[in-house]
């Protein structure tokens, strides 16, 4: 199969761009070479396509589910409690919906932890993006249950080695969930397999004061007393961290995945990205599950990314000191927020190629021999007139409706922003709703 863009803009310049098979293949002006499908490009631009580096995908389910609640409480009481009730066939179907939000707003790749991880693995495979996936591994330090868990990490690493869209990763919860036991299989386990560990870390202060309480160490450096930090952990939210820790998560080369939104719905605290990003730590980007987002939508995630992030560059420890001076208005410059921090361009790079190098993927840039994901963006949708700056109309103007195209590993998924067989997808989650609705 060959996809042949025609007349597009890339980098300022028209240019035509040709996949052959799964990969970008030439990029110049006025190519003459034949192709399966044809895309008049005129008036549209190419970017990468998004990477959501952490989410629980079939979630869907559960959006506007248990809102406005503290974590520990919508966790313990709410989200646990009805997830204990899902089944394949509901996991199947909300992930279907996932991979169809996903590809509606221009995410190609994602990397999920959640249940019955065979069935979001069929979703994947049948709508056509990438996927990195694990199954939720939960012990709560019981024996019997770190078994089971075991075993079925053995199983479904079996059974995901053979797919070229999709990469079984490990999924410890976090460290309030998984003994210290199983955390360190897990680290072996990793090690023997070259496999990624996907897991939540200092999300909230309660996870921070609690992990201390147990171990005598906060999160970060219980993991690494337990071998478990590298360049193949990917640590989500990473927002109660302290100098030490953030110099750990450098040294060891971990990734980190930000979550803006869920991080700011949920309260549990702003994600430290100056400090991170100063020390050169890999941070990408995630929406989390549509229970705590409540979409999946990764063009609002970089606007919220890169607005939080200037808000929340003023120090208030700083100012309530220097209020305390007499003359406030000499330290006024030193309390500032920061508007030059967190740029539209990095908020890009966080949601490809810094995605893209978190998961160890060909993927996040238009270049010759690269994975063919991308979107092709309307010029003539109103967010992105006038064009003086195409990244940050992109960032700070845009919604999904700009995406005309979506193309994965060389395949058009979206094209007129029609997806085959959408209708089906939202009949089929429509009336898993109107069944549970029923049941209740």
């Amino acid at each position: 199969m060959s996809i042949l863009i025609k007349n597009i803009l890339f980098k300022d310049e028209i240019q035509d761009i040709y996949i052959q098979g799964n990969r970008f293949h030439s990029i110049g002006p006025e190519l003459q070479l034949d192709a399966d499908d044809v895309i008049d490009g005129r008036d549209m631009a190419i970017f990468p396509s998004f990477i959501n580096a952490h989410t629980h995908a079939a979630m869907t389910l559960l959006r506007g589910y248990a809102d406005d609640m503290e974590l520990f409480n919508w966790l313990q009481n709410y989200i646990w409690p009805f997830e204990s009730k899902l089944r394949y066939e509901d996991i199947y179907i909300g992930s279907r919906l996932a991979c169809l939000e996903m590809i509606k707003t221009g995410t190609t790749m994602f990397c999920d932890m959640y249940w019955h991880m065979p069935a979001t693995m069929q979703a994947v495979s049948e709508m056509g993006i990438r996927a990195f996936l694990s199954t939720v591994f939960v012990d709560f330090n019981d024996p019997e249950k770190a078994k089971k868990f075991r075993s079925r990490t053995r199983k479904f690493y079996k059974e995901t080695q053979k797919h070229d869209r999709i990469t079984f990763t490990l999924g410890p919860h976090a460290v309030y969930t998984v003994s210290r036991d199983s955390l360190r299989w897990l680290k072996d386990f990793a090690a023997d397999n070259n496999l990624l560990i996907h897991i939540h870390v200092a999300e909230t202060r309660k996870e921070v004061a609690d992990c201390i309480a147990a171990t005598g160490k906060r999160p970060v450096e219980y993991l690494e007393s337990i071998g478990l930090l590298g360049p193949n952990c990917l640590a989500c939210h990473s927002i109660w961290v302290n100098d030490h820790e953030m110099d750990l998560l450098a040294e060891r080369e971990v990734k980190v995945v930000h979550n803006p939104v869920s991080n700011m719905k949920l309260g549990s605290g702003v994600f430290p990205f100056r400090e991170i990003s100063n020390r050169g730590v890999c941070i990408a980007l995630g929406t989390d599950g549509c229970s705590s987002n409540n979409n999946l939508d990764m063009l609002e995630e970089m606007k919220v990314a890169a607005l939080q992030a200037k808000a929340s560059s003023f120090d208030t420890c700083v100012f309530t000191s220097k209020i305390m001076e007499s003359n406030l208005r000499d330290h006024l410059e030193s309390v500032y927020s920061d508007p030059t921090l967190f740029s539209a361009q990095q908020a890009l790079e966080c949601a490809t190629v810094n995605g893209a190098k978190a998961l160890d993927m060909d993927v996040g840039r238009i270049e010759t021999g690269m994975l063919a994901d991308c979107i092709l963006v309307n010029l003539n949708h109103y967010s992105l007139i006038p064009g003086h700056d195409l990244v940050s109309n992109l960032v700070y103007s845009a919604s999904s409706e700009c995406i005309d195209t979506t193309i994965c590993n060389g395949k058009i998924l979206m094209q007129n922003r029609k997806v085959p067989d959408e209708e089906i997808i939202i009949k089929e989650a429509r009336q898993w709703e109107k069944n549970l609705k029923d049941k209740a």
